[in-house]
């Protein structure tokens, strides 16, 4: 039976797609406020939400002994509580149902011979990475259960982070089986998109860190931070020492946001202009004017996701055009690496 078949790429590409729909509902769960509704974690009986009134109001009766409704919704019925619920139980089942779908035909490919030693390694490696995600999801909805009703920033952004780096180490196992002949092209081509990437990442990072603020909540004006100027240093200084306004404050953090996507942006016009002067294969060319249209598409919903005041939709649809971002520059790497 042949080794690494086409099932094993529909069985990674399907990983991808869940991935996709995990940090979906994941930005629609921060979106909304509704990451702290579920205060304890059951692995198993936790699929099941409450089915009857009673056990309903004991959810409930455990989310009312949590900081986030003692000090922002102490207002709540049980019809809001039931709202936010939704919300952060479906994102966890999400995640249970893609564990399943990682690990379960892996076995079967295992059992089946269906796999080089190479793709069990990554795919140990893909496990891995699900594992350590379900754990920073539990370490970030921990970190808001105690004195401060909300979520840590830098939790949020390291489960977030993952989220991402984990559908881009599937989706480059699944080219490294689609295209297994690659041929290299132009190494300082290929480490300009390389720094795209990461460069990308941080500012991933950085859009967490925003969320996990609320930071986009305050200088809802572009191109400047504030009417007539575009840092206004009275609200940017914060905090001592300094360096922590660009880390925690919330002016300091959009700032830095901002600055990340013009640079991200740069960096993908540097690529588009300087592979003008190459000669690229169909799939070079196409992961290339995809970044390009992709980065555009991204960059105006930055835009009006500032100018909105954040929006719930369009919040999601931010976050959305950085996944497909992500991926067409994994794809575009891809191509262009040996």
């Amino acid at each position: 039976m042949k080794k690494d078949n086409k099932r094993v790429i529909y069985w990674l590409l399907t990983g991808c797609v869940l991935i996709f729909i995990m940090v979906v509902v994941g930005g629609i769960t921060r979106l909304t406020h509704s990451g702290l509704s579920i205060s304890n974690y059951k692995l198993i009986s936790g699929t099941i939400p409450p089915i009857n009134d009673a056990e309903w109001q004991e959810a409930f009766n455990l989310y009312k002994q949590y900081p986030e409704y003692q000090k922002l919704n102490n207002q709540f019925t049980l019809q809001d509580f039931k709202d936010i619920y939704f919300w952060e139980w479906l994102h966890r089942v999400i995640g249970r149902f893609i564990g399943m779908v990682f690990l379960l035909p892996f076995l079967y490919f295992i059992i089946r011979k269906q796999l080089t030693a190479q793709t069990i390694k990554k795919s140990i490696i893909l496990l891995s990475l699900g594992a350590f995600q379900g754990f920073l999801g539990w370490y970030m909805v921990k970190s808001g259960l105690v004195d401060n009703p909300d979520v840590s920033h830098y939790r949020l952004a390291a489960h977030l982070t993952t989220a991402f780096i984990t559908f881009a180490y599937t989706f480059w196992v699944a080219l490294d089986l689609m295209f297994p002949n690659k041929k290299e092209i132009n190494k300082n081509f290929r480490n300009l998109i390389r720094l795209g990437l990461t460069i990308l990442i941080i500012q991933i990072i950085y859009g967490a860190f925003v969320a996990g603020l609320d930071a986009g909540f305050i200088h809802n004006h572009w191109p400047m931070m504030s009417e007539g100027q575009f840092m206004h240093d009275t609200v940017l200084i914060e905090q001592n020492p300094v360096y922590k306004n660009f880390i925690e404050g919330k002016s300091g953090v959009q700032f830095v946001h901002r600055i990340l996507a013009y640079i991200v942006v740069i960096i993908i016009f540097l690529i588009w202009k300087k592979s003008r002067k190459l000669d690229l294969t169909l799939y070079q060319n196409k992961g290339i004017n995809t970044l390009v249209i992709i980065v555009f598409i991204q960059f105006l919903l930055g835009i009006c996701t500032i100018l909105l005041h954040v929006p719930v939709w369009l919040g999601v649809a931010h976050q959305i055009g950085a996944f497909f971002l992500l991926s067409a520059t994994t794809f575009t790497l891809h191509r262009f690496t040996k």
